[in-house]
């Protein structure tokens, strides 16, 4: 290749895999395999050896893996996390055994699978996990460890009293775990994640470690990084002995002298890859002895004493039959191409979701094409590419409508995903009628998930008003319901009906209209027909409200179905009017902020206060705040005003003020 060319084109790679290497490190997203990965940062690799002064100081090549970003408190790492060099063919494993049996000709390997997660380095001290970080850049990592002490198999406590123990393991997403929580995640209309890897990624990054708890995450720990106690001699040795403290370690290993028989462990591991219940992206081959990798060293990047061999992905072409829609429980609405059937690793694919619209155009699938098809992760199977168009039929598009009720099918500004719009539908109503009878919502005490879907499993409820005609006699017929508790549902059901008007229009799960949200705009129309006539712009004209929120209410309140709901709960005698009213304007045009801890009211209730006397309330001090009222603990807002000059108040003023 001439200078010129490599030139570009090296800085074409750099470019492309930078961008790869944030949307995987940072935003947990693949937007390319780890096989074509690897192929672009081997290719950089190798016009970096031919032409030097083409390597720049922000060169992919020199870095182990992603930086971290500032959601975590970075951590420096007292031993480089290092990442390992790559190997696409036996070729370059022989190559990698000739170098190692020239220093050393009775080498031995050790040779397991190369689990595809998160490389973490976990931190005890006198038996005591202390801290849990990512390899991040492989110098600078994140403290996650609220979040590691969520997964079950690592140990918080070990049987060894030495001062230290730093171990390095790999987070991951059993293949099951992540088949469930990709088709919940679509159900619910989030976006999905593409791998186990991101999964594993995306939630152990969360920011509350409830979440990352509900993931099932799993951890193999597969190398001491540094101790204080005995030396051990060899990696099989060290493997051994944090079995015995109690660690999970890499799920099976063997060692071998000779390469071909390196060579065919690595074809067994390929054959069964398939059936491991987690994603392994190859194969890992170590020199045993640790004395033999102390005199092998490592490079800024990579040991030389270690090798990874990549599997290459198997994709094969197919026929697009057709395209079928499914909506999930939010409204989602849900292509899923149907092929003519192909075997991919090791099952038989004929269907995969094509995501949205977007997705569609991207790519420009129609039935009929001839497309290319894989397994991500070897377990949900995705469109790569079309490699034939059908030339007949154009590019897919979503219907207007829901397939399932009919009703209109929307997609909103910013949102990739069509929607549809009635909360009656079918296909949603579940998960309607529990936000409908929730605490914040209308308050249906005693009517929770468990009884909502005996109710939509026996035909008892098809919407949210057919809870207003459920009798005794009909819910003790349920399973678990006595007499006593269906007399209970029946009053709570009773007592919703003189709810505000706010609480109705909240549980009627209008897209972007949260609580707060429907009380402003109850109280600027007084009652639901009066949110039913006003036009989109007098909407938007509320304070807090945007044409999005406008056009949302606007079109929910056009769907024939959802007032054809309204008119049934007005039969039911339902409150459709706003209970709120002012009782003097002394605080007209005032804004107030809140902050501490209140001894004699909520700031709930101080908040209520401020409206029905004509003010209101925001989250945070500005130029425009009027009044801060402060209560115990009062922290940085109460240092804004200051700042600013504002009014301050304490909690017997305002209730002196209010009092008046």
């Amino acid at each position: 290749m001439e200078f010129t060319a490599a030139e570009k084109r090296a800085e074409d790679l750099r470019n492309k895999l930078n961008y790869y290497n944030d949307r995987y490190y940072l935003d947990n997203e693949s937007e390319v395999s780890d096989y074509e990965y690897d192929t672009l940062m081997r290719e950089l690799r190798e016009i970096e050896n031919e032409f030097p002064e083409l390597i720049t100081l922000d060169s992919p090549t020199h870095r182990v893996g992603g930086h971290s970003d500032n959601t975590f408190t970075p951590v420096t790492h007292t031993v480089p996390l290092l990442s390992l060099q790559d190997a696409f063919s036996f070729e370059e494993v022989l190559a990698f055994d000739n170098r190692i049996k020239q220093q050393f000709p009775d080498a031995e390997y050790i040779v397991e699978p190369k689990i595809d997660g998160l490389s973490v380095a976990l931190e005890y001290e006198r038996g005591f996990l202390v801290r849990a970080s990512t390899r991040g850049d492989g110098n600078v990592g994140e403290d996650v460890t609220a979040n590691i002490k969520t997964i079950r198999s690592v140990p918080l406590k070990i049987n060894n009293s030495q001062a230290v123990l730093e171990v390095r393991g790999e987070v991951y997403m059993q293949k099951s775990v992540f088949a469930s929580l990709v088709e919940k995640q679509e159900l619910n209309g989030e976006r999905a994640f593409k791998n186990p890897r991101n999964a594993a990624a995306g939630s152990l990054r969360q920011k509350k470690p409830k979440v990352t708890a509900s993931r099932e995450l799993d951890i193999f720990i597969f190398s001491i990084l540094r101790h204080s106690g005995e030396d051990f001699g060899t990696d099989s040795g060290s493997l051994d002995y944090l079995l015995s403290l109690g660690f999970k370690v890499i799920p099976f290993y063997n060692k071998f002298s000779k390469i071909e028989d390196v060579i065919t462990e690595l074809n067994r591991i390929g054959e069964i890859k398939i059936s491991l219940p987690f994603e392994i992206d190859g194969a890992v081959i170590n020199v045993n002895s640790f004395s033999q990798r102390a005199a092998l060293g490592n490079t800024s990047k990579a040991p030389r004493w270690a090798i990874a061999f990549k599997y290459p992905p198997q994709e094969k072409d197919t026929e697009l039959l057709d395209i079928e829609i499914n909506v999930g429980r939010t409204g989602v609405l849900t292509p899923t191409g149907i092929f003519s059937p192909v075997i991919l690793a090791g099952t038989s694919v004929s269907r995969a979701s094509l995501h949205n619209e977007d997705y569609i155009n991207e790519k420009g699938i129609a039935i009929g094409d001839i497309v290319k098809i894989r397994k991500a992760g070897d377990i949900i199977p995705e469109v790569v590419s079309v490699v034939k168009k059908n030339g007949k039929n154009p590019v897919f598009t979503l219907p207007s409508v829901c397939p399932v009720c009919g009703a209109q099918a929307i997609r909103e500004e910013g949102e990739a995903a069509k929607r549809c719009i009635n909360t009656s539908c079918p296909a949603q109503l579940l998960r309607s009628l529990i936000h409908f009878c929730s605490r914040d919502a209308m308050d249906i005490e005693g009517l929770g998930e468990a009884i909502l879907e005996l109710t939509v499993e026996n035909k008892l409820i098809k919407n949210p008003a057919d809870i207003y005609t459920m009798t005794v006699s009909e819910l003790k017929k349920l399973e678990r319901l006595g007499e006593k508790s269906a007399h209970n549902i029946v009053s709570a059901i009773e007592k919703s009906k003189s709810n505000d008007v706010s609480r109705l229009v909240y549980g009627l799960g209008i897209r972007h209209i949260g609580k707060r949200a429907a009380e402003l705009l109850c109280r600027r129309f007084n009652d639901i027909d009066g949110i039913i006539n006003a036009s989109r712009e007098e909407i938007a004209a509320i304070e807090g409200y945007g044409n999005i929120m406008a056009q949302s209410v606007s079109d929910f309140f056009s769907e024939k179905q959802n007032l054809e709901l309204i008119e049934r709960f007005k039969k039911y005698g339902l409150n459709t009017k706003s209970l709120f009213y002012v009782l003097d304007k002394r605080f007209d045009s005032m804004t107030f902020v809140l902050t501490g801890t209140l001894s004699t009211i909520t700031r709930q209730e101080a908040s209520e206060i401020i409206e029905s006397l004509g003010g209101k309330t925001a989250q945070s001090v500005s130029k425009k705040t009027s009044v801060v009222v402060a209560g115990e603990a009062a922290g940085s807002k109460l240092d804004k005003a200051r700042e600013l000059g504002i009014k301050i108040i304490d909690e017997d003023e305002f209730i002196r003020l209010t009092r008046k």
